[in-house]
């Protein structure tokens, strides 16, 4: 009987310590960058898309000053919105085949 209690004692610290570390990883902001910086991604520790930033320069490299701060923030919107758009539809797809394997039982940490 103590042995399964300690089994039961066990497996709460793992459940908190699992949660623990999904809320750090869903805390943390990771970037990435091309063309010397002037494309930055940023994505949380489970590496879902958080935002892009962009430069002038990357948009017209040969006269960066003819880009207005309107016209790269308008770019930064519509790419943020095709990105959670794209992900949302993957995740919901990746739902439905994963319910179609699992016979609809929910796996915890599976989708």
């Amino acid at each position: 009987m103590m042995n399964m209690m300690n089994m039961m004692k066990q497996a709460q610290n793992i459940q908190k310590r699992l949660k623990d570390t999904q809320d750090e990883l869903n805390a943390m902001e990771i970037t990435g960058e091309s063309g010397n910086g002037s494309v930055k991604i940023i994505c949380d520790g489970k590496g879902i898309f958080k935002s892009i930033k962009l430069t002038a320069e990357a948009i017209n490299p040969d006269n960066p000053a003819s880009v207005s701060e309107d016209t790269i923030e308008m770019l930064e919107d519509l790419i943020t919105a095709a990105i959670n758009q794209t992900t949302e539809k993957a995740h919901k797809v990746m739902e439905e085949k994963m319910k179609a394997v699992t016979g609809g039982v929910s796996i915890p940490g599976l989708f």
